[in-house]
């Protein structure tokens, strides 16, 4: 049925996982040359709890299966929590080498159906977030190195993990999500 006809409330349906870790979202945001900041492309990877809303991010240089397994190893580490299932497009960075990689560690990997990104949607909507408030800030500093790329962005990142609020989350951060999540976990 056309979403037009339906009644509004009913048109879309937002979904939500129960538990953090229960299902992440990882995609690639590839940035080209950004006029008098950077010099060369570079590739944002980015994972979030469809949960929570806890972001990881990483800049590449390139674009390949290495740097995907790579950042799936840096997503592990820096999350409390046991990621469950990994969400991702069908690009080649995430094909079969990655594939594997993911069920060698126990983690279930689901592809999304082709030309469909809005099944990935709390990451390609967090893409554009970090497009309307990350990127806009570095207008004017300029940024040559994947090192000092990745300093921007970790600060980038704490601000959105622990301060930052979400209308989805009403108000809350995606910390102060977790935090409450693992209180009504605890108090089960």
């Amino acid at each position: 049925m056309n979403q037009r006809y339906k009644p509004y409330k009913d048109r879309f349906k937002h979904y939500e996982k129960p538990l953090p870790g229960h299902q992440l979202q990882i995609d690639v945001k590839f940035l080209e040359k950004i006029p008098g900041v950077t010099y060369k492309k570079y590739y944002q990877f980015s994972a979030i709890d469809d949960c929570t809303r806890i972001r990881v991010l990483k800049i590449y240089d390139s674009n390949t299966q290495i740097n995907a397994i790579d950042f799936l190893g840096h997503v592990l580490s820096k999350l409390p929590f046991r990621v469950h299932s990994i969400q991702t497009d069908n690009g080649a960075e995430f094909k079969s080498q990655f594939h594997w990689h993911v069920l060698d560690k126990g983690i279930r990997h689901v592809y999304i159906r082709p030309a469909t990104p809005r099944l990935n949607g709390k990451v390609e909507r967090s893409h554009r977030i970090d497009q309307e408030e990350f990127y806009r800030m570095l207008q004017g500093v300029v940024i040559n190195d994947t090192g000092l790329f990745n300093e921007k962005l970790q600060e980038w990142e704490n601000y959105y993990n622990y301060q930052r609020p979400h209308g989805a989350l009403q108000g809350k951060s995606p910390f102060e999500r977790l935090q409450e999540k693992l209180g009504s976990m605890c108090n089960v």
